[in-house]
Order: structure tokens, then sequence, then C-alpha cells
């Protein structure tokens, strides 16, 4: 059994898919026969296979079904809290909604909340995301190397462009909500804010609150994304509309990425 230096350590080669318990589960696990399974472990959730792991409470987890409990569980159960790694983060902010809830009755405004919940829910999963919270006119995303492999700025990027056009800003007819987005990618520090079976899997700095004020400074239909993203996600980002943002303190030099992914090649 590897040994790690530090516990910081441990947690950044969970982080990062590297950690032994990944790397001996994907061996393990990898010649059961039925799909789908977690991404991190290769533990089967369907078929014979998935009725045994469950009897033994192996089983989805809440914030992101692609993945099993006992990945996460892991992590609470070694001495270890968290640790700084590089991981990307998407915030979707539904623009006007005070305007919203003025025009629209609280039950047809709570159909558009809950369409927008469950869009936003299918689109992250499908690429790999973290879901962290859905709290008002708000959705926000984590993409990490252990779910998305290494290249987690580009699935947050993907996500974005997936999320404007599956809530119809490519439409002729346009939005059925209007969103303004931001993606960052940054180091900061991912782990647990308490032990046990209420621990919160979550992350703090910077990055993340960079990229919150970027979604809130994103106007209806745009994302914005850092140099950070750019580069991290291979994109050239030449021709791009550039703004320099003063953002609660941080400035922050911001790109405009185009919806149709082609555009941005």
């Amino acid at each position: 059994m590897p040994r790690y230096a530090t516990a910081e350590d441990e947690w950044r080669a969970y982080l990062d898919g590297t950690h032994y318990t990944i790397v001996w589960g994907r061996r393990l696990f990898r010649g059961i026969p039925w799909s789908p399974r977690c991404v991190v472990c290769l533990a089967p959730f369907a078929g014979p296979g998935g009725v045994v792991f469950r009897a033994v409470g192996i089983r989805r987890w809440d914030k992101n079904p692609n993945v099993c409990n006992h990945c996460i569980r892991s992590l609470v159960e070694h001495e270890v809290m968290g640790a700084d790694a590089e991981i990307s983060f998407l915030f979707a902010d539904i623009r006007r909604s005070s305007e919203l809830a003025r025009s629209m009755d609280t039950h047809e405004l709570a159909r558009l909340m809950q369409r927008f919940y469950r869009v936003a829910n299918d689109v992250l999963l499908a690429n790999s995301a973290i879901l962290d919270k859905f709290i008002g006119d708000e959705a926000v995303g984590f993409f990490m190397p252990f779910m998305t492999g290494p290249d987690h700025a580009g699935a947050a990027v993907r996500a974005a462009r997936e999320l404007l056009d599956a809530t119809g800003h490519g439409d002729a007819d346009g939005p059925w909500v209007r969103l303004g987005i931001g993606v960052n990618t940054g180091t900061t520090f991912v782990g647990m804010v308490s032990r046990g079976s209420g621990s919160e899997f979550t992350a703090f700095g910077d990055p993340i609150n960079i990229a919150a004020h970027l979604a809130a400074a994103a106007g209806p239909g745009e994302i914005l994304t850092t140099q950070a993203t750019l580069s991290a996600a291979g994109l050239d980002g030449d021709g791009l509309e550039r703004r320099d943002l003063n953002l609660k303190g941080h400035q922050v030099g911001a790109a405009v990425l185009p919806l149709d992914p082609v555009a941005s090649a």
C-alpha cells in the first residue's frame, strides 16, 4: 500500500485520480461486465454486479450519480480534509430573475425554475461535473481531474456551451430562459467541511469567487471566462472579445466565448 508524505498529498492523489484505491478499484472492477458503472473506480451500478454492490452499500453518489458513494466515502474515512488542486468552475445565473418573478405567477415561475434545474443537472452530469448546488436562480458545477481526466477546463467550456444551447440561446425564437455563465480555472482548496455522514464536499478560494463574479457580469447568452481557462482547455483566444473587469477587488481580464464551438477554432 503506497504511503503519502502528508495528508494533503493523499487528498491531491484522490483529486488527480491517481490514489491507490482508485487504481486498484479500476483493476478489480473492470472485469465485472455490467454498465453503467462508476466513472472513477468502475464499480457497476446495474445488472447482478450492481445488486451485489448495493447490498454492501456501494451506490450512486447524490452529487453526481456517475460516481459511487464509496469513492467519496473513502475520502471521509481517511485522516485528510482536503488539498489545493487545479480545477474548473462553472456558474450559470438566470438574467433578470427579479423581473421574471414579477411578470409570472408563482406556479408558472416554479415550472420554469424546475425546467432550468433539470436541464442544468443533465448538462452538468453529462460533462462529468460535481453538482455543488442549485440555489435560487443559479446553478454551480465543479470539474475535477478525478472525474473528467486532465481536460477539466475543456469539460467546463463544453458544459457552458451546451447549457446555452439547451436553453435555446441559439434558436431563432430566442431562449426560454436567459442565462449568463462564468467559467474559471485555478488552484484552490478542495475538501470536506466536516466529518462523518454530514460531510460536505466543496471548494474554497479566489478561483471560485472569480467564476461567480464572471457569471454575474455576463450578459444574456454570454459565457465569460479567463485566460487561465482558455490556456488549460487548449483554446486559441485570438479574435475573442476581451473585457477588463473589476470583480469586487479582482482585476480580471475576461474573454467572451462564442456559443458555436467552431467559431473558437
